[in-house]
């Protein structure tokens, strides 16, 4: 895909998700969550070519702009946003599908000092409340929901909604408000 297509598919998933984004050139402009992704990409491209410290460089200065701190190794798909952005922090490790929403504050870390796979894998179309940590090499299955403030340390399926701390998943039925699901007094954090 070309760099202004997915610059506008960007633009675009911003607007779809943000209830308060009035244009498209606003977006553009002044979303940091949208700068740190485009940032991203590029030091993403550097990584892969060998390129470490240049990339290590870009990512820190992107966090220094943007106050969202992406490692340039995290792979992330399409149409990623992140909603007001400070304090998010994302693995060298992880990895994430397309559609994926995170609010403020979210954490996709490590637990353990060990090479290899540390961070999280994000399926597609899961959405990460502010304040959400998922930690270590734990596998979020597509159209999962994270509350906020929830501690994932554990697998979670497709579908299932996890709160708390640490926290626990439950399956989504077909009927069930996604909205009402985070705010029940059962769920609450």
């Amino acid at each position: 895909m070309a760099l202004l297509a997915r610059m506008r598919e960007d633009v675009a998933a911003a607007r779809l998700r943000d209830p308060a984004a009035r244009t498209g050139f606003e977006v553009a402009v002044l979303y940091p969550g949208l700068h740190a992704i485009w940032a991203h990409r590029v030091n993403h491209a550097l990584w892969r070519r060998g390129l470490r410290f240049p990339a290590r460089l870009g990512s820190q200065i992107t966090r220094w702009l943007t106050g969202i701190e992406i490692h340039p190794g995290a792979q992330i798909g399409r149409r990623f946003f992140i909603d007001h952005g400070m304090g998010v922090v994302i693995g060298e490790t992880t990895e994430i599908g397309d559609d994926v929403m995170l609010y403020h504050g979210v954490t996709l870390g490590g637990r353990q000092r060990s090479a290899g796979k540390r961070h999280p894998t994000i399926g597609d179309r899961v959405m990460i409340g502010a304040g959400a940590k998922v930690l270590g090499p734990v596998v979020l299955g597509d159209d999962a929901m994270v509350g906020a403030n929830a501690v994932v340390t554990k697998d979670a399926p497709e579908g299932a909604v996890l709160t708390g701390i640490p926290a626990k998943a439950r399956t989504r039925k077909p009927d069930d408000d996604t909205v009402a699901l985070l705010t029940v007094p059962d769920y609450a954090i």
